[in-house]
């Protein structure tokens, strides 16, 4: 068995450029699988063999098992996800003839729709920010490229200077599995940054491997996601927003904005760097569920 999944792992890190959280969490679920196979059957290990009289109704009784521990939909899903993905690479390499997990369809989770800020509660956020303190500007700026350019937490604090074309207002971004994609940056956005960078930055002396990182902190180093966490709660709460907001939010606030106002949502899912039109479409949920609201609230005869 650990010949597989060493094996699939490699193709998942170098064929697949997957992300080390999304390969690690593929190959927990294969093994999860792959362990209640050979004790449904008292093998003590995966042959080749065996693994070729793995059907897709074991399979089936494997998410009958995880429905009755009581996994998710969602679980289920990514489950389901990293068997497919498993037994194509079976296939591939000729371990196996037929993917048994072909016929396994997706389970459809109940998506839960994410908080999304308003405009408004967007500009009271950055007026609580106090420009007169040390770090007033910078989080100036990290608030206006998390909602300015739906960065993710990974990207806003692994962005470089030498990411950022000021003259075409674009930045490059590396997102999931390092993949690379240019997002436009708007005039307030990149007005802030640039503040940042040319009146604040300068001051601040990187420490080694450092020189290229947008965002420190006061040690010269770049900010961890846990320090860009705390800053957001910390500024909701100065605005008096009670909303569960995460740097996140801001994210999911910049897409269902653009959506609302007709942007095309392949635009959007390219500025997000999203791989499936699948995992956008839910912001077209939070469009239709914003549209409801406003109509209850203000049709005169509802």
């Amino acid at each position: 068995m650990n010949s597989f999944l060493k094996q699939y792992k490699n193709f998942l890190q170098i064929e697949r450029s997957m992300s080390d959280n999304t390969v690690e969490a593929y190959i927990r679920d294969v093994t999860f699988f792959l362990d209640f196979y050979t004790k449904e059957n008292d093998d003590k290990d995966i042959s080749n063999n065996s693994i070729k009289a793995i059907s897709s109704e074991a399979i089936s009784n494997y998410l009958a098992y995880t429905t009755q521990k009581g996994l998710s939909k969602r679980s289920q899903a990514r489950l389901v996800s990293a068997l497919k993905s498993f037994f194509r690479y079976l296939t591939l390499e000729k371990i196996i003839d037929e993917n048994p997990a072909l016929v396994i369809d997706l389970p459809q989770p109940d998506r839960k729709l994410p908080e999304v800020l308003s405009i408004n509660e967007i500009d009271r956020i950055i007026a609580s920010i106090d420009l007169s303190t040390k770090n007033g500007q910078r989080n100036r700026a990290i608030i206006e490229m998390l909602y300015g350019c739906g960065l993710r937490v990974s990207e806003l604090v692994g962005l470089r200077i030498s990411d950022v074309d000021r003259q075409n207002m674009f930045i490059k971004v590396r997102g999931k599995g390092n993949k690379e994609r240019l997002v436009p940056i708007g005039t307030t956005a990149l007005k802030q940054l640039s503040i940042y960078i040319d009146e604040i930055r300068i001051h601040i002396i990187p420490k080694k491997n450092y020189e290229d990182t947008v965002f420190l902190n006061n040690r010269g180093t770049k900010l961890t996601r846990e320090m860009i966490f705390l800053i957001v709660k910390s500024l909701v709460a100065d605005a008096g927003i009670e909303k569960n907001v995460s740097p996140h939010t801001f994210r999911h606030s910049f897409a269902t904005h653009l959506i609302q106002r007709g942007a095309d949502i392949r635009i959007v899912q390219e500025m997000l760097g999203h791989e499936s039109i699948l995992t956008t479409e839910i912001y077209t949920h939070i469009d239709s569920e914003h549209l409801k609201q406003t109509i209850l609230k203000y049709h005169p005869f509802l």
